[in-house]
């Protein structure tokens, strides 16, 4: 089970963009990384590319770039605060993560 999910909101630790919060658009698990949304915006100079029927438009473009996880921490629901997550297993026998500050489940 991931610590951080899509959709969940974080605060970023580290790097240009620390203590901005934001919702996480894509996990990359292979690398460790995020993609959180308006968070680590960077520029990339397109060229014009004629790929078979679409035309891809030159200019500069701007998209998010991935964050590593060590980086980012999740805000709990409940308590509002950037908190480290652990797991339980519930009666149920479904593992659920938790909050570390509050003690309350958070999926």
């Amino acid at each position: 089970m991931q610590r951080i999910k899509r959709g969940d909101t974080v605060v970023v630790l580290a790097g240009k963009d620390k203590g901005t919060q934001g919702e996480v658009l894509r996990v990359i698990p292979k690398k460790d990384r995020v993609v959180i949304e308006r968070v680590n915006i960077v520029r990339k100079h397109q060229r014009p590319v004629q790929a078979g029927r679409g035309q891809v438009q030159p200019g500069i473009i701007e998209f998010e770039a991935p964050i590593h996880l060590s980086n980012v921490q999740l805000v709990c629901t409940q308590c509002n605060e950037a908190t480290r997550v652990g797991f339980r297993v519930n009666e149920d026998g479904v593992k659920v993560r938790v909050c570390r500050k509050c003690g309350e489940d958070i999926d």
